[in-house]
């Protein structure tokens, strides 16, 4: 509309102008000629009375002069008549006009005196007049007085005003018809033409670019899409020996890494691109609260650390919540951008919600009930019917932004965690094509617990519309099954491991979830060692035993059990006054959650009371840490400590744990691991703990703090060995692996 106007407006101003210009220039012509015609009609009549004027004032014959000048009272256009005497005094006049008497005229001795007739435009009681005097005069030529006739001038304004109108109209109708016409115009050359072009890049972006859809024409935008086309062809032939080679290296590489994925990718999925969705964007943009310019940050999440790095690899399109202030200014039209930050790998396409969506769907609906619903951490879970319809709207909102995306062949879609339990459904009412997979990150329950939710059928023939569903560890997978059974009409294969409900199959798959070596150099980074020597002089660690701890503020986390299990540690071993220290790092989370705040507000009291309990010179034996740290300040603090706490009172998988051992390439350090994370089952080389038992928490701490030295390196190179054998690229090669298999099989099925 913009365009179109800076289009259209110079030529309707330039219009306008010409025709306001010729339209005064027809005005004064008209006023011109009406006046003109005026003044010769005033003249002939005065004349004409001139006899009759003479003949009354010789003779002073009052009643002619009277009944000459009343002549006048019913003449067109024509207000009256006025007889003079030598003296310039009014002898008769019409009678309507005879306020005309009072009227000062100083004109009438000059009139008299040269003997010369006058026509001008005079005003008489708030009109305007035209009057037109000439002297009477005798045989010798003396002056008997003068006649006066007075014209009425309000028909040529009235004249000027219709014709003023009638270029008024003329002018509307012209811009109007030339609006019109431009228009046409417009959309001939140009709309209709980009319309089919634009037309033609959304099918070639979605994949469709038979015969059907070219675009034909010899004009530019033809030859445009012409070029466009054989780019395509390019594309496609190149898409095709990268996938070739890439089913040729998969067969030889054994360890997984992101150059092994993306061969997969490239093998398994050819044209077809990987759309991720998840609530929790990679990469957000905020105000910086000190410089006030925006900065572009990782938000802490254990789907950012995993999906990432898979992101880099396919170069598909993450969907996802653009929560930070400052976001909607770095998206384009499509609110899409590159990322990472320079060094462009994927795509995140940033979906906006309302503080009533997100309040409803994030902080309502999905973290106060499906969260403490999955988590045993006898915490209730809340249920609200007005949440619920906001998640219902929330889930649509990302299917539209899902399907605006899917190319028209072969899509896929790999969909994060418990916020999106109706999506899978709501896309395949639209592309039933779609090959959906849904991981979720989190615990699920048994099937006494999840009937607790009063929306327990529409969440699972939601979840069971994709045709793969990940959990971390078989123990979630069967609960599953058992929920599905229990809860729903549908038919459970434990052979198969799959639910079939009204001839849909799904597929249920432990896959656990792991990182991607990001840490797996940090020992040779010079870097890092500053770094680290930072930390120590600051916090004044050197020479003493030092444990990590890196979470969000959540009640699954156990961090409270923490502080108690560190408290009980030095009061049973007061030997380590002055030699260990606890860092937490901890990252606000989910604060507009009352359970939340008032889990800040204890944590805060517990580690001020502790280290008051301890207060001994400058040492303290807990360290507090409670803001967001990036990847990249967290590594300095995994590197320098000596043991890792993951106390979650439950947890999926737990990705810190797997950090830690990441991190650690000179195998000196203790990873102390709850029983109740799904990193357990793998990291069996780590000190198993109950967090809710503080005696054998504190027994654990100090049998890390403790351990022989052989005994560390063997139980830490054997965990490094597991972490990197069963990295992030595995995970989410498996997952693709297996998705990609199943659509075989139902194609050889049909």
């Amino acid at each position: 509309m913009k365009r179109l106007l800076l289009f259209i407006l110079p030529i309707l101003i330039i219009v306008a102008v010409v025709f306001t210009i010729s339209g005064i220039m027809q005005a004064r012509f008209t006023e011109d000629r009406l006046m003109e015609d005026l003044q010769r009609k005033a003249r002939t009549v005065d004349e004409s009375l001139e006899v009759s004027a003479r003949y009354i004032l010789i003779n002073n014959d009052l009643r002619s002069a009277n009944r000459l000048v009343e002549g006048f009272q019913k003449r067109e256009r024509l207000q009256g008549c006025a007889i003079y005497d030598k003296e310039g005094n009014i002898f008769a006049i019409t009678q309507k006009f005879s306020g005309w008497k009072d009227k000062d005229k100083p004109y009438l001795k000059d009139i008299l005196a040269k003997k010369a007739p006058r026509g001008s435009l005079e005003n008489f009681n708030e009109y305007s007049v035209y009057s037109y005097i000439i002297p009477v005069t005798d045989d010798e030529n003396n002056v008997l007085g003068m006649v006066e006739v007075i014209y009425d001038t309000s028909y040529v304004f009235t004249t000027l005003a219709i014709l003023w109108k009638k270029l008024s109209v003329s002018l509307i109708i012209l811009l109007v018809l030339i609006i019109l016409t431009m228009l046409l115009i417009q959309r001939q050359i140009f709309t209709l033409p980009i319309l089919r072009l634009t037309e033609w890049f959304q099918h070639f972006q979605r994949g469709e670019t038979e015969q059907v859809y070219s675009v034909k024409g010899k004009d530019e935008l033809g030859k445009l899409a012409s070029e466009v086309e054989q780019v395509a062809l390019s594309l496609r032939v190149a898409r095709k020996v990268v996938s070739e080679k890439a089913t040729e290296r998969m067969q030889k590489d054994e360890l997984w890494t992101e150059a092994r994925l993306r061969d997969l990718i490239n093998a398994r999925l050819g044209e077809s691109a990987l759309i991720v969705v998840s609530n929790r964007e990679p990469y957000m943009h905020v105000i910086d609260d000190i410089t006030g310019q925006p900065k572009c940050i990782r938000p802490a999440s254990g789907v950012v650390t995993a999906i990432d790095p898979i992101m880099r690899s396919s170069g598909g399109t993450w969907i996802a919540h653009g929560s930070g202030n400052a976001d909607r200014k770095f998206v384009n039209s499509k609110d899409k951008l590159g990322v990472p930050p320079g060094d462009n790998r994927y795509i995140l396409k940033r979906v906006w919600l309302s503080k009533e969506e997100e309040e409803g769907y994030y902080y309502g609906f999905a973290n106060e009930g499906l969260w403490p619903l999955c988590h045993m951490t006898h915490t209730r879970p809340v249920f609200r019917e007005s949440d619920w319809q906001i998640y219902k709207k929330v889930n649509q909102k990302f299917a539209d932004s899902v399907l605006a995306e899917l190319p028209v062949k072969n899509p896929l879609v790999f969909i994060q965690d418990y916020h999106f339990t109706l999506l899978a459904k709501m896309i395949k009412d639209k592309r039933p094509d779609t090959r959906i997979a849904l991981f979720w990150h989190i615990p699920w329950p048994n099937p006494e617990v999840f009937s607790t939710c009063p929306y327990q059928d529409q969440i699972l023939e939601g979840m069971l519309s994709c045709d793969l569903i990940g959990f971390h560890v078989q123990g979630h997978c069967n609960n599953f099954l058992e929920t599905a059974n229990k809860l729903l009409e549908s038919r459970v294969d434990t052979e198969k491991f799959s639910v079939v409900r009204f001839g849909k199959e799904t597929f249920v798959r432990p896959f656990p979830i792991s990182v991607n070596g990001y840490f797996d150099q940090s020992g040779q980074n010079p870097d890092l060692a500053k770094e680290m020597d930072k930390i120590k002089k600051e916090y004044e660690l050197e020479g003493k035993i030092v444990a990590i701890g890196v979470d969000r503020i959540d009640y699954t986390k156990g961090l409270l059990e923490r502080m108690l299990a560190v408290d009980r540690f030095i009061g049973k071993n007061p030997q380590y006054k002055n030699k260990f220290v606890f860092i937490q790092l901890a990252a606000p989370s989910r604060t507009h959650i009352k359970h939340y705040h008032d889990l800040m507000n204890d944590i805060d009291e517990l580690v001020e009371k502790k280290n008051w309990k301890y207060s001994e010179g400058d040492w303290r034996p807990i360290i507090y840490l409670k803001r967001h740290f990036s990847p990249e300040e967290i590594r300095p603090y995994y590197a320098l400590a000596d043991i890792c706490i993951v106390s979650s009172l439950h947890d999926g998988m737990n990705l810190v744990a797997k950090e830690y051992v990441a991190s650690k390439a000179d195998f000196n350090g203790v990873l102390i691991l709850s029983r109740f994370t799904g990193a357990a089952r793998e990291l069996t080389d780590s000190v198993p703990v109950n967090p809710y038992s503080i005696e054998e928490f504190a027994d654990a701490i100090k049998l890390s703090v403790e351990m022989p030295p052989e005994e560390r390196k063997k139980r830490m190179e054997n965990m490094r060995r597991i972490v990197s054998e069963n990295n992030v690229y595995r995970w989410a090669g498996d997952i693709i692996t297996e998705l990609t298999a199943l659509k075989r099989v139902k194609a050889i099925k049909t």
